[in-house]
């Protein structure tokens, strides 16, 4: 975990981290000071204001507008939960499981802050089950502060089957009421009826540090960094062929050049860039230097940085075999509720594994690519579209290694370990 140097004032949320173990109450306090007091109705407004006149946005993928979130949970009628999300179903995503491990404090932090925001009367901490180092610091933060004084609505700890879609906010939210962990579509929305059946407000881990960061320093210092559009910093999490992997706290719109700089460059020649993980894009490494990562920057290469994830394909690798070996894996992590996902994707998958044996015809990515855009958009979740978008980009970029493997099948590389990694079982097994 690291900082890319820039003007402003990083570190912000990594600010104090070491790198074992997660950080005390006590440090955590002679750091950042004391949790703001909001105990009134006008404070709570005020809290709202600040956050509406930041500009944050959510970390998690979608990149909504948290104020505004906030305010349709506050303006719906009941008592409101609020829910930090710390599933990080993503494999190539690190940045979640970081900050419940090392951070947990600026996490409950920004927990309790929303839903003193809000007038919430819960606050859950959804957290991946098989991340035992998580939920261990989370426990230990919990019973630390045990001893502060009484700041806010009870929390609650709460492990959550891992899977790839377990982690999607109407998903945490079917677990928490007795379902298992997969996406709903039925309405109303969670801000009106979530939880318990109660407005329920959902953010990501990090998009809540940053509110207790906000907090206590305000808009415009939180606005010194970032653009206009997108302020702040934001949580990257860079693999592959780089010497020095890991998460990297950087100024949003920071380029793609000095991310990779920062982590000391690339290992070997790249062949392209993954940019927002397993549902994002692919681009050419050599477009890659000069995107600036952020929503804006990237838009023109038709990606995003999703829940903030750069990975780096070395020339060396078969990306082939990499695209095939994801997408089967996609395909197994479909929460099984509709067509597109059950039959979509696993034909999508087959013919992509046949083609990678040398058994598809020449007429194969054509099917691959029809097949990929008419999924998208017809899913009860987004699942299907992320899919879609990760073979459609993967198509372009990789059209020449594609039809090689069409012609003669498998190249040597293709007997290389798996760079892109796929952790754990389907997801409908784990929510059983």
């Amino acid at each position: 975990m690291s900082s890319v140097d820039g003007p402003g004032t990083l570190p912000r949320i990594f600010a104090g981290v070491r790198t074992q173990g997660p950080m005390t109450l006590s440090r955590h306090l002679r750091i950042h000071g004391a949790l703001p007091t909001f105990d009134h109705r006008d404070a709570a407004s005020g809290l709202l204001d600040e956050l509406e006149r930041s500009g944050l946005r959510g970390r998690g993928g979608a990149g909504f507008p948290i104020a505004i979130k906030l305010r349709a949970a506050a303006a719906s009628r009941g008592r409101a939960i609020v829910v930090a999300n710390g599933c990080e179903g993503e494999p190539a995503s690190q940045k979640d499981r970081l900050l419940l491990e090392r951070l947990p404090h600026l996490v409950l932090d920004g927990s309790l802050l929303a839903a003193r925001a809000i007038g919430a009367g819960e606050v859950v901490i959804a957290a991946d089950e098989s991340d035992r180092h998580a939920v261990r610091a989370l426990d230990r933060a919990l019973r630390e502060r045990t001893y502060l004084p009484q700041a806010g609505p009870p929390i609650r700890l709460i492990p959550v089957p891992r899977g790839y879609v377990s982690g999607q906010e109407t998903a945490v939210v079917n677990f928490l009421n007795g379902g298992p962990a997969k996406p709903t579509a039925t309405p109303p929305p969670i801000y009106e009826r979530g939880v318990k059946g109660r407005p329920t407000l959902v953010n990501n881990v990090e998009t809540l540090a940053h509110v207790a960061l906000i907090a206590r320093h305000g808009a415009r210092w939180f606005r010194e960094l970032g653009t206009h559009a997108e302020p702040g910093s934001i949580l990257v999490t860079l693999t592959g062929a780089i010497s020095h992997p890991g998460v990297f706290e950087i100024e949003s719109g920071a380029s793609v050049a000095s991310l990779m700089n920062a982590a000391g460059g690339p290992t070997s020649p790249l062949r392209a860039l993954l940019l927002g993980g397993y549902a994002g894009t692919w681009v050419p490494a050599g477009i890659g230097d000069d995107l600036a990562l952020s929503s804006d920057g990237l838009v023109n290469v038709g990606a995003s940085l999703g829940a903030g994830i750069v990975f780096a394909l070395p020339a060396s690798a078969c990306a082939v075999a990499e695209i095939t070996h994801v997408a089967r894996w996609l395909a197994g992590q479909s929460a099984g509720q509709c067509g597109p996902c059950v039959n979509g994707l696993d034909a999508i998958a087959t013919a992509l594994e046949r083609l990678r044996s040398g058994a598809g015809d020449e007429l194969a990515l054509a099917r691959i690519s029809r097949w990929a855009a008419l999924t998208s958009g017809r899913g009860a979740c987004a699942h299907p579209d992320g899919v879609g978008r990760f073979v459609a980009s993967a198509i372009g970029v990789f059209a020449s290694e594609l039809a090689a493997h069409a012609r003669r099948g498998p190249c040597r590389a293709c007997l290389q370990p798996r760079l892109l990694t796929t952790p754990f079982a389907p997801s409908r097994r784990a929510a059983a």
